[in-house]
């Protein structure tokens, strides 16, 4: 028995093949064998330097950053461990001390 693909919008398991369409009857969407074979790679996020980032990934802050809400900004220099990627504008999440949970843009970044 062959495995079918994820839907790539809602990552249903319980697609089906309909006349060389892959179709998820959750969501609706259809797509084409070849689009499910080029299309199965992460999205990869870079930081200022063009390094590659990864889940537990520590990096450094290169600009101060204006945070809405609080007194102080995230000064230049700052270590962040253990950073988390997310599919996002600001796609790291992190915690940073004295600030607590926190979402930067990768941009503001360059790894350790």
């Amino acid at each position: 028995m062959t495995t079918l693909p994820n839907c790539p919008n809602c990552e249903s398991t319980y697609t089906y093949e309909d006349r060389g369409l892959f179709v998820c009857p959750e969501c609706g969407h259809e797509w084409s064998q070849e689009e499910s074979t080029e299309s199965t790679d992460a999205f990869v996020v870079k930081d200022s330097n063009g390094n590659i980032l990864q889940d537990g990934d520590s990096v450094t802050v290169i600009k101060d950053l204006k945070v809405k809400g609080a007194s102080n900004p995230i000064k230049q220099g700052t270590k962040v461990k253990n950073i988390r990627l997310v599919d996002s504008d600001h796609n790291i999440d992190c915690k940073i001390d004295g600030f607590g949970a926190m979402k930067l843009k990768s941009e503001f970044v360059k790894k350790l």
